[in-house]
């Protein structure tokens, strides 16, 4: 059991890392291409990667689970979390898309209760809306400086949150491979779908950069934009694995708060690429949301050490 908690949060620490370096690569093409483009040809270069990675790990009969439904439906809410957060990273520093993304692990340790039938005390909601008052100190409401692309970033938590729950639910007899190859169908599927919708509508342009985004139409990229999405594609493969890895061997409302790990490289990514400082509001706002997320961490450690000695009979 201990091995599977120390393997679940190292590859969720790996999976952060890995997956962090997709945001200056999607920041970077956002000013020319669509969201869809991105995202599809990342889910192409993944494809074949991602075929070899379930082969070796069960199977390719394993594609076809009975399972298929609940994979499929976890699979579209990664989709819209992902497509909602890259338009959130099109129009704010990556520092606060981010910072605000990291409301994730405070939605998991909150919905674990109903939805996986997980404890959740009293403490851990309170840590919740300590979180809510570093968004709040984030988005600086009525400084006249909001932008809406931040309500992005918290949906894009939310809908992640969620579906990282489901992993839970079906990693008893699902492996975190067969779940990264539906989550890359979805992609794929997702963003011709919603590509072909917007062409269909003759809607071509927009004022807001997250907009914009979403809407640009297709064209050919450039050789060296092409290498940047392609490589989003090798990034996401080892990213979903290891993400959908973390939560399929630990409790959800453990392993979520490693998710933190991530708020070390985006403001450096944000520094070295795009030359982004920090505001001193995101980093306040940031340290409370993570100081909720490691403080419901403890109150669940806690928690757990009192039942496990009240079963022994230890009256320590």
């Amino acid at each position: 059991m201990q091995n599977r908690m120390t393997f679940g949060i190292l590859s969720l620490c790996l999976g952060v890392l890995v997956f962090s370096l997709q945001d200056p690569l999607v920041k970077a093409v956002s000013g020319a291409y669509p969201v869809t483009e991105v995202m599809a040809i990342r889910a192409i270069v993944a494809l074949p990667i991602l075929i070899v990675l379930v082969h070796a790990d069960v199977g390719l009969r394993a594609l076809l689970s009975r399972r298929f439904g609940l994979l499929t439906l976890r699979a579209f809410i990664q989709f819209s979390s992902y497509t909602v957060y890259y338009l959130a990273i099109a129009a704010l520093p990556l520092a606060d898309a981010v910072a605000l993304y990291f409301m994730a692990p405070l939605f998991i340790m909150a919905l674990a209760g109903p939805y996986l039938g997980e404890r959740v005390s009293w403490q851990t909601l309170a840590t919740v809306l300590i979180g809510l008052v570093g968004v709040l100190v984030m988005l600086r409401p009525g400084a006249g400086l909001f932008d809406w692309a931040a309500l992005l970033s918290l949906g894009s938590a939310a809908l992640y949150g969620f579906s990282q729950l489901m992993a839970r639910r079906i990693g008893d007899t699902e492996s975190s491979t067969v779940m990264a190859f539906y989550q890359n169908g979805a992609y794929l599927t997702g963003a011709i779908v919603v590509a072909g919708a917007f062409h269909l509508a003759g809607i071509t342009h927009a004022v807001h950069p997250s907009l914009e985004f979403l809407v640009r139409p297709w064209v050919w990229p450039a050789l060296p934009d092409f290498l940047k999405m392609a490589a989003c594609g090798f990034v996401a493969a080892a990213g979903m694995i290891l993400l959908s890895q973390g939560y399929r061997l630990a409790p959800a409302n453990r392993v979520a708060t490693f998710e933190y790990t991530g708020i070390l490289w985006s403001p450096l990514w944000g520094f070295l690429f795009f030359a982004e400082v920090p505001r001193g509001t995101t980093m306040l706002g940031a340290a409370l949301i993570i100081g909720a997320g490691l403080l419901a961490l403890n109150v669940s450690r806690r928690r757990q050490t009192v039942t496990v000695l009240a079963a022994s009979g230890d009256p320590a």
